[in-house]
């Protein structure tokens, strides 16, 4: 299996910590400039959770769930942790790895489409923690492979708008902390 699923597994299960660890009112500024924390939580639950599994089975994602307030549901945070776990499972499949997933009008390789739904998992993850006065926690290993993923798509990303420039790390910088840096995001000061 794609070396990268276990990375998948550890930012799925730190994002799902992270939600279980929100408080109930989701308020104030986040480290994304143009959301609101409930704009924030909703695009990462729906994006990396169901995003991730409709991937995973080449299935079109219903704008329904596009939509949903999913942070209006006092148990959002349990219902993201549960998708998580299916949509994690549906990626453990190995023939999932294979072949092309359609996306924004293209064919990608399947591990191009997991490692940019894994850098969604961390970057906005580490983004919900901030906004939630949490940490986001991972290995250096899956810090390592989510900086290999933002170095090689971060040019993309910023043509579309979803990294600002880049910024300095601090030093010493993990490479999480690199990759945080890469996308635009400031690891060492506050929300």
């Amino acid at each position: 299996m794609n070396h990268l699923y276990s990375v998948m597994e550890e930012c799925a299960a730190e994002s799902a910590r992270i939600a279980r660890n929100a408080p109930a009112e989701l308020t104030g500024a986040t480290p994304c400039a143009a959301w609101d924390a409930k704009t924030l939580v909703n695009h990462w639950v729906v994006y990396t959770s169901h995003g991730l599994e409709h991937r995973a089975l080449r299935t079109t994602l219903p704008d329904d769930l596009v939509k949903h307030d999913f942070t209006a549901d006092a148990d959002w945070a349990e219902r993201y942790a549960a998708q998580l776990e299916r949509a994690v499972a549906a990626w453990g499949d190995p023939a999932v790895w294979e072949g092309e997933i359609g996306v924004v009008g293209s064919a990608t390789p399947a591990p191009d489409v997991a490692a940019m739904l894994i850098a969604e998992l961390a970057l906005h993850g580490w983004d919900v923690a901030r906004t939630t006065g949490q940490e986001f926690r991972i290995s250096e290993e899956s810090g390592t492979a989510v900086l290999r993923i933002v170095e090689e798509q971060a040019e993309m990303f910023r043509q579309y708008e979803g990294f600002a420039a880049a910024v300095e790390p601090p030093e010493p910088a993990s490479a999480f902390a690199r990759a945080l840096a890469l996308s635009g995001r400031t690891p060492h000061s506050p929300a």
